[in-house]
């Protein structure tokens, strides 16, 4: 028997009467991770549990998106404006605001398996809400804590009884979670999935377009539309493409992509196209910043002609650019006997979130294009369970790319929390990919790495000999890349992989390094770094790629930028300043530098006038702006965009 479609509603309120008329007063609410929460449903539920302590609510989630704060007043100065103009009407999530303060009402619980990275670090109710678990293992956990209100934004096409819905950028853990839901709603539990229609969210084809009657209640009115949360595009540091470049050499024509968000991700694009739209230039920058090192890999240095198949839980920006110039081709087999992969798409991805260009260009995308990408759920992309001989047919030669904060010389990865327990982001779908790079034939797993990181005023390698928390445990270690190179640990003992990792450690931490696994009993004490290896330093890569830089082969913003010229000049000069703000004396010697200098140039006049610093009235504001028109002077160039 057909099912009655939603129930319509103008109004938020109107729509949270309806669900604790379903549910009753203990509300346990799923929202999407990312852009995909119906904000004003949500924002409505809350409200209520604010009023009303007799409302239970327990929200269950991943990736909260707001406005940043900001770590200091010039921060603040900088984002402020900026997210007014990409972001536009879009409604903050209440419960977001009440987590961050620290004042949630004790009858409502946020419990989030995902933080936005570095941005829930101080916030204990959301260190102590933290679930740590794998993408795939959410829908699962979520039933097991009954869940019975979805709250997702949807994408409508079509009018009346001719209307379709689409999860859009998120059917990654819904589809999951409806087939059960539909089940125990049907035995007469109180389930309530509400959808929330945003004219502005593309309409997704595939697994994503669900028959409306899933929803018992559609919110879709003039006063709940929202612009949609809109990131704006990362800077890209030549340490990103340094790393891009080698680990865009390990992928073989013919394979399977899955890559993630980012300015590395915005780099391998680039070093994609570079290999296949400028061969040679690839081919050169390769060869400068290899320097002879042999790690035993074999590297794929041609331009793609059967093109790459994606399997990556996030849809990103540069998979479409990708796909625009040929290297994103391979169709995927939709059955195990199809081996001519005429038909199936070239994308299966579970999630989206992005640029307002990258929304625009896939609302404006013609239905041919958008049936190439498929929007499904996250157990199939992140897993293999599941129509395992149609995965494995499709998932040739799979090259699974993830970043990570740091690694231990004996190969495991920490990308995800700190020693002392605080959760920095979360495990999301990276272990299930590193899981998979080990049972498919032919795949790896693939980790990208700064080799070092700026700690108050400090630079610290990010290779360390151990650490006091784990994502990914050695014994799934596989292949390693920093900007200095690839170091290839799968099937390794536990001598060679040190040797490995210590080849592309900065040479600033190699001698220490080496001498922690002397003194374990890990390496030959007669053991000495070859010589390809030792001459790790920032200096080396920026000789190899200052040139490139320089012609535009390795833009700032490899994808283009809404920034406008002074912004993206504040955006690095801010980023030089920030590198000195641990010390008073260089700040104050900085700022007393432009005091006695020049005047303002013209371009320093306006990154002055952003900042609100052009008429400064105290002496903080003056500080400020002598210490910003510092940054631009030394810091404050544009590459190209």
């Amino acid at each position: 028997m057909a099912r009655a479609p939603p129930i319509p509603f103008l109004q938020a309120d109107a729509c949270a009467d309806a669900i604790l008329s379903r549910v009753g007063k203990n509300i346990v609410l799923g929202l999407p991770l990312g852009l995909g929460k119906a904000n004003s449903i949500a924002n409505a539920l809350y409200e209520r549990a604010e009023r009303d302590r007799s409302v239970r609510l327990d929200i269950f989630t991943a990736l909260t998106l707001g406005r940043p704060r900001g770590n200091s007043e010039l921060e603040r100065r900088f984002l402020d404006p900026l997210f007014e103009r990409l972001a536009g009407n879009y409604p903050e999530l209440a419960y977001n605001a009440a987590l961050s303060e620290g004042r949630l009402p004790p009858n409502v619980t946020v419990h989030e398996f995902y933080f936005p990275p570095g941005r829930r670090l101080d916030t204990p109710l959301a260190q102590q809400g933290y679930t740590s678990a794998n993408y795939t293992h959410v829908a699962r956990d979520l039933l097991a804590r009954g869940i019975n209100v979805i709250a997702q934004l949807v994408a409508r096409r079509g009018e009346g009884a001719f209307a379709q819905l689409s999860l859009s950028c998120n059917p990654d853990i819904t589809l999951d979670l409806l087939p059960e839901l539909r089940r125990r709603r049907e035995a007469g539990q109180g389930i309530a999935i509400a959808g929330q229609v945003n004219e502005q969210l593309p309409f997704m084809l595939g697994p994503a377009v669900v028959d409306p009657s899933d929803f018992d209640i559609l919110l879709d009115g003039p006063d709940c539309q929202f612009d949609l949360f809109a990131l704006p595009r990362p800077l890209v540091s030549l340490t990103d493409y340094a790393i891009a470049l080698h680990v865009a050499s390990l992928i073989e024509d013919g394979g399977t992509l899955q890559i993630g968000i980012g300015g590395f991700a915005d780099a391998m694009t680039q070093a994609l196209k570079l290999r296949q739209l400028h061969n040679s230039n690839f081919r050169d920058l390769l060869t400068g910043l290899a320097r002879g090192s042999q790690d035993g890999l074999p590297r794929e240095l041609m331009p793609f002609e059967e093109g790459l198949y994606a399997a990556s839980e996030m849809l990103v920006e540069g998979l479409l650019e990708l796909k625009r110039i040929g290297v994103l081709k391979r169709r995927a087999a939709t059955d195990p006997r199809d081996v001519g992969h005429k038909h199936g798409p070239v994308v299966h991805a579970a999630f989206f979130l992005g640029a307002r260009p990258f929304y625009q260009a896939l609302r404006n995308l013609p239905d041919s294009d958008l049936a190439d990408i498929s929007m499904t759920a996250v157990s199939f992309v992140n897993q293999l369970y599941g129509d395992e001989p149609l995965k494995r047919l499709q998932r040739s030669k799979a090259r699974f790319i993830n970043s990570a904060l740091m690694a231990t010389a004996l190969g495991a990865i920490v990308s995800d929390g700190l020693a002392d327990g605080r959760v920095v982001s979360g495990v999301g779908g990276q272990y299930n990919f590193v899981a998979q790079a080990h049972e498919l034939a032919g795949a790896r797993s693939i980790m990208a790495l700064d080799a070092t990181r700026a700690s108050k005023g400090r630079t610290a390698s990010n290779i360390v000999w151990s650490y006091g928390h784990t994502t990914i445990p050695r014994h799934l270690r596989d292949i390693v890349v920093t900007e200095y190179g690839v170091a290839d640990l799968r099937g390794k003992s536990d001598r060679d992989v040190v040797a490995a990792m210590l080849a592309i450690t900065d040479s600033r931490f190699q001698s220490s390094l080496l001498a922690e696994a002397k003194r374990a009993g890990k390496i030959e004490r007669s053991y000495q770094l070859p010589d390809a290896s030792r001459a790790n330093t920032p200096e080396r890569i920026e000789a190899a790629l200052a040139r490139a830089r320089s012609e535009g082969l390795l833009p700032d913003f490899p994808l283009g930028t809404e920034l406008t010229p002074t912004e993206i000049r504040l955006a690095h000069a801010l980023k030089g300043l920030k590198a000195i703000s641990h010390s008073k004396p260089r700040l104050l010697k900085a700022a007393a530098t432009a005091a006695i200098g020049p005047q303002p140039t013209h371009n320093e006049c306006d990154g002055l006038e952003r900042l609100n610093l052009a008429h400064p009235r105290t002496l903080t504001d003056w500080l400020m702006r002598w210490s910003v028109l510092w940054a631009l002077r030394t810091h404050g160039h544009i590459a190209h965009a």
